[in-house]
């Protein structure tokens, strides 16, 4: 698919996906919420693709919902070029609830095996927060802003904001930042423990992809096992289960070439290399 409002880079285990509609504050209209869709996909199935960064172009990582996008659904819809209509309709055994859209996104992510770094540049507001939430791992720059805005403008969280941050924050912050509406600055965000750390603007790409290459340097079947036990255990009640399920993983992945490459390497006291079998 060619991306007309988003950039895709391809750096050897590393995409990074950036949103670049930076003159309307990479706010989604149904255009770019498709390519999304389709980039997060297509990253997805990428075996050579082992983390992935999003960021957005210019000021803002995003704004969040183009609201010219409520007066002009139907003519959006319209608009879509074939080629579009094709990726948003995906292939029909791809069931992805809400296909096209940013909801489609945050389930792709939450379920694809490579972890997801958002890198955020400056304000990410509403729907847009919601996606970042959904990413494995958040870097800000100390310009970013952070906003659940949705009850300002009279209605709830989407893009599973109201699940995700209350397990990143806790229940009381997510209270007051959800039902406020209010925005806070980076500092703010690492206080309370929103984002992963906070690294000075110019910064932000470097540490962001270093990040990645120190991921990508891992086994990535173990890689993708842990990020899948991790949210399981968060979705979880169950200790017991877990662990049986954490012993079911690691049985599958004692029998698998990165483990004997990992168990060699450390012998011969050499630099692993992965295949990802």
């Amino acid at each position: 698919m060619v991306y007309k409002l988003l950039i895709l880079e391809k750096d050897g285990p590393i995409a990074t996906i950036t949103l670049n509609r930076p003159h309307v504050g990479n706010a989604f209209d149904i255009f770019l919420m498709n390519e999304l869709d389709a980039a997060i996909r297509e990253v997805g199935m990428d075996r050579d693709i082992r983390a992935v960064i999003m960021t957005g172009a210019g000021k803002h990582f995003s704004t969040g919902i183009d609201l010219s996008l409520f007066a002009d659904l139907g003519k959006q819809a319209a608009e879509l070029s074939e080629e579009q209509r094709t990726q948003a309709m995906l292939d029909p055994e791809d069931q992805t609830y809400g296909k096209g859209t940013l909801v489609a996104t945050v389930l792709r992510i939450a379920n694809m095996n490579k972890p997801v770094i958002a890198a955020i540049n400056g304000a990410v507001v509403g729907a847009a927060l919601g996606l970042a939430l959904a990413c494995d791992i958040m870097i800000a720059s100390d310009k970013a802003r952070f906003s659940m805005v949705f009850v300002k403008r009279g209605i709830v969280p989407d893009t599973a904001g109201s699940f995700t941050l209350p397990r990143i924050v806790g229940l009381p912050r997510a209270c007051e930042l959800i039902l406020t509406g209010d925005t806070i600055d980076a500092a703010e965000a690492d206080r309370i423990g929103l984002v992963n750390r906070v690294v000075p603007h110019d910064d932000l790409m470097k540490a962001a992809r270093e990040l990645a290459e120190r991921i990508a340097k891992n086994p990535p079947l173990a890689v993708g096992m842990a990020k899948a036990a991790l949210h399981s255990g968060m979705a979880g009640t169950d200790i017991l289960e877990h662990m049986k399920h954490e012993v079911d993983l690691q049985e599958k992945l004692l029998n698998t070439e990165d483990f004997m490459e990992a168990a060699t390497a450390f012998l011969e006291k050499r630099e692993p290399v992965f295949k990802g079998k």
